[in-house]
């Protein structure tokens, strides 16, 4: 065996690992609920539900990443805003239950960790965790030389809520007479993107710094627009719903 044989001269740098630790450690805690109990770094996330909050909590988890979206954000070399994506795909899905996210992890393999680009990647999923309430309370970072190219990555996430076992939302209840609120999207989200870059970059030979007089900036800066999460629209509709619902009945009632 070489004796200058680490595993840096394998491709895995482990102390630009601990230096992104060290980037991201101050906004993920900017994140953290009072319900967290540990830190970062260990192996084991904890997350206490509020003792007397729920009668009947029912966990609801969802996973999902951001797709060949990630593409674009390869081609802009921009990324910043595709942990947005990662976040707002996994809690707009357990939205669908009617979950309230409470604390999300996340995935990010890279065939070769830097840390500062790790870091643009880790702002976005806490600017999406905290639009959507939750905290980012652990993940994983994978350097895997000789998987992914150099300059690419992937990314996957993982969110968890809770709501009242009377109050999921499971389809059973829907009426002819319920009302349907529309609630517009921020583009194609994260949804479609391999027919996506064939349309535009193969068919149409477009390149993403060309300018779309439609769109009013750069087909990348369109299509790297972050999903939209609906969280707090969600949040106004139930309420308004709760207030309808329990409104005390004029006396001699029913």
């Amino acid at each position: 065996m070489p004796e200058d044989l680490t595993y840096k001269s394998a491709g895995v740098d482990i102390n630009e690992g601990e230096r992104f630790v060290r980037l991201i450690s101050p906004m993920v805690k900017e994140t953290f609920r009072k319900e967290v109990l540990t830190g970062l770094g260990q192996f084991g996330a904890l997350f206490e539900l509020a003792p007397g909050k729920y009668k009947r909590p029912v966990l609801i988890s969802g996973t999902d990443g951001v797709g060949t979206k990630l593409k674009i954000a390869f081609m802009c070399d921009r990324h910043d805003t595709i942990g947005i994506d990662l976040v707002a795909m996994c809690v707009n899905d357990i939205l669908t239950s009617g979950a309230e996210p409470l604390f999300f992890l996340d995935y990010l393999a890279t065939g070769r960790l830097m840390a500062e680009k790790a870091s643009e990647i880790v702002s976005g999923i806490v600017r999406g965790c905290k639009e959507s309430g939750c905290s980012l309370i652990g993940g994983e970072t994978a350097e895997m030389p000789g998987f992914y190219r150099e300059d690419e990555y992937d990314l996957s996430g993982f969110a968890v809520g809770v709501a009242e076992r009377e109050m999921v939302v499971d389809g059973s209840t829907v009426s002819h007479d319920d009302l349907i609120v529309g609630i517009s999207s921020s583009g194609l989200h994260s949804n479609g993107y391999s027919l996506v870059r064939k349309i535009f970059f193969d068919l149409k030979a477009l390149r993403p710094d060309t300018f779309i007089e439609e769109f009013g900036r750069t087909l990348g800066e369109e299509l790297l627009e972050p999903t939209r999460i609906y969280v707090k629209a969600f949040n106004l509709l139930k309420a308004y719903n709760r207030r309808r619902y329990t409104r005390k009945s004029p006396k001699g009632a029913p």
